[in-house]
């Protein structure tokens, strides 16, 4: 697979991205392990190389099932994203903590879970509204170096608080939420992110499984889109029915709709990469077949029109 610099961080990464939130083992229920780790051999061997997880996962548990599966893996083959942002406690408290202090404890604390010597990319989760942006730099800035980050980044900020973030510390990335079904950010942070080419690893891109067709509009759920009113009633019917008109352009181009959904989503030049939930094999081979597809203009803005 292909390769794109993520931003200015000077990471190669696949535009594909394996995201590593069903690992966490909660918010998307229970998921074998085996086939966790049989997906991420599967990602390697087609070439993916990039990989996102977080603390916050399952407090830790996500990182500790992939570093288990990276396992053996040389190191310079892939590119491991992290993030930190709640501080944990052993009774299961947590709060926001993106402090000096926290910071290099809870990177340490994600190194052994991974079993890596350093990360590719660092993030802070979210905003913490108590702690000085510039302090929470400095503390990146102070991990990268020693050399237990290669680069570091934000997720989930608008585009006034990367704004504010950046003018404290050298912040190479963003991670928002974006899907063809939800395109606000192209508004104000995306052309922000254009502008000082900050790179872009976008998360849902897949509307947690909406544009990848495989729904009827009268599911229901018994993981966190249970209690998601997208997913329910009217909203999730007509959320399906537009997805379902783009089912004649994947066939005609012998692709399935979730590979038409990420080629479509790759193609917004401000966007270097997009993170797929993979919870099997059979997942990443659809992914992954995202990098083969081919679309125009034309049918770029058909897709958009459909979906709007």
């Amino acid at each position: 697979m292909r390769k794109v610099t993520l931003g200015r961080s000077g990471l190669e990464v696949t535009p594909i991205c394996f995201g590593c939130w069903q690992m966490g083992q909660t918010y998307w229920g229970r998921q074998p392990e085996d086939l966790l780790t049989d997906a991420v051999r599967t990602a390697l061997e087609l070439g993916v190389n990039f990989f996102d997880t977080a603390d916050a996962y399952g407090d830790g548990e996500a990182e500790h099932i992939l570093g288990k599966a990276l396992k053996g893996v040389k190191r310079e083959d892939v590119v491991v994203a992290t993030k930190v942002y709640h501080h944990f406690y052993e009774d299961g408290r947590r709060h926001p903590d993106l402090s000096a202090d926290y910071i290099p404890k809870a990177c340490d604390a994600s190194l052994k879970r991974l079993g890596l010597d350093y990360l590719d990319l660092y993030q802070a989760h979210a905003f913490d509204p108590l702690t000085p942006m510039e302090e929470t730099a400095a503390a990146f800035e102070r991990l990268k170096e020693v050399g237990k980050i290669r680069a570091y980044g934000v997720s989930n900020l608008t585009v006034e608080q990367v704004r504010t973030a950046r003018t404290y510390g050298d912040y190479d990335t963003i991670q928002p939420r974006y899907s063809l079904l939800g395109r606000e950010i192209e508004n104000d942070l995306l052309p922000y992110c254009h502008r000082h080419n900050v790179g872009v690893l976008v998360y849902s891109s897949l509307m947690r499984g909406v544009l990848t067709g495989k729904f009827k509009g009268d599911e229901t759920f018994d993981d966190l889109r249970g209690n998601d009113p997208m997913f329910k009633g009217e909203a999730f019917r007509s959320m399906i029915a537009k997805v379902e008109k783009l089912r004649p352009m994947a066939e005609a181009k012998g692709c399935t709709m979730t590979q038409l959904s990420l080629a479509a989503t790759l193609m917004h030049p401000s966007i270097h990469c997009a993170i797929t939930g993979i919870k099997s094999p059979e997942q990443i081979r659809d992914c992954a077949g995202a990098a083969d597809v081919q679309i125009s203009r034309e049918e770029y803005h058909a897709i958009r029109a459909t979906l709007s």
